[in-house]
């Protein structure tokens, strides 16, 4: 099954991750971008209200490039966006265009994307609740075409790690007929 892994360019700066990222491409998975300082582009409450200015918001997409050069990967080819926080608005989304870029996002209410929740938190969703959203979700709609978001890296508090229970998941999809392709 190949994957597709949009990493911050934190992420693509840290020399314990190197290894994997190395393997992640050699295994030809798509590696995109995901901002380089993970910086919130849009309000959480007025969502038209862009948080960062037109150029720290490409300046911040460029370093992201730039880092993804680094190990190789031909940026010019990158199709996909997905932004920090998965939260975005029409003006990010214009500025990413000009960028060359599609922005990008997990499809809503397989809620997978809840793994970053740490147990002191109100929206805490445990691994097993997450799996049981993601099921209950193909059971109803199917997962034909979803974009289904694990976080590789996430708090030190959260020891429940979704993707510890990755095989699981794509073993149960697969003995359901889905298969699991790269953008």
């Amino acid at each position: 099954a190949t994957a597709s892994f949009f990493l911050t360019g934190n992420c693509l700066r840290m020399s314990e991750h190197k290894d994997i990222i190395k393997k992640i491409i050699s295994k030809g998975h798509y590696v995109g971008g995901h901002s380089d300082k993970h910086l919130l582009y849009a309000s959480w409450d007025k969502r038209n209200e862009l948080l960062v200015g037109i150029d720290s918001l490409t300046a911040d997409f460029r370093q992201n490039r730039n880092e993804l050069e680094k190990f190789g990967i031909n940026v010019d080819k990158l199709g996909y966006y997905l932004p920090p926080y998965e939260w975005y608005n029409r003006e990010s989304v214009r500025i990413v265009e000009n960028l060359g870029q599609s922005t990008i996002n997990y499809t809503p209410g397989t809620n997978t994307a809840a793994d970053y929740t740490t147990p002191g938190m109100k929206n805490y969703r445990s691994s097993q609740e997450l799996i049981d959203s993601l099921y209950y979700y193909e059971s109803n709609k199917g997962l034909n075409g979803c974009i289904i978001l694990i976080h590789p890296g996430t708090h030190k508090d959260r020891t429940d790690k979704l993707y510890n229970r990755l095989d699981e998941i794509i073993k149960t999809l697969k003995k359901k007929g889905y298969r699991f392709e790269r953008l």
